[in-house]
């Protein structure tokens, strides 16, 4: 078994609780739907990695799957991204450390106005 890391965005419609509670688990299960990951893989889950542009700071992304899912036993954090001029505003980033076989081929996922991070 080998670990590798699960890429995803989302941009965010505004900067309130609700809207990162929303984006934030549209991101994940669509992470969790594009790689095959079930309720039954989140052992295989080293930890979770949430980021959010400097306008993003009404809640802790880590928080909603915590309560919604009850992962207390998943280690999450959460950061803000560098300020870079020009970058992508009002952007939700999820890196999922995965615990896999060999041949899995993760599948990053970009939604929303995250899409054009890559093509």
């Amino acid at each position: 078994m080998i670990t590798k890391g699960i890429r995803g965005a989302i941009t965010v419609k505004e900067n309130t609780s609700i809207a990162l509670e929303e984006a934030t688990l549209e991101l994940l299960m669509e992470m969790f739907e594009q790689n095959g990951i079930t309720g039954r893989d989140i052992c295989k889950i080293s930890h979770i990695i949430f980021t959010t542009t400097k306008d993003l700071n009404a809640d802790f992304p880590a928080k909603f799957p915590r309560i919604v899912y009850g992962w207390d036993d998943v280690a999450m954090m959460c950061f803000h991204e560098l300020d870079v001029p020009n970058s992508l505003k009002m952007c939700l980033r999820i890196l999922i450390v995965y615990n896999c076989d060999d041949d899995f081929e993760p599948q990053f996922v970009y939604l929303k106005g995250a899409e054009k991070l890559r093509k």
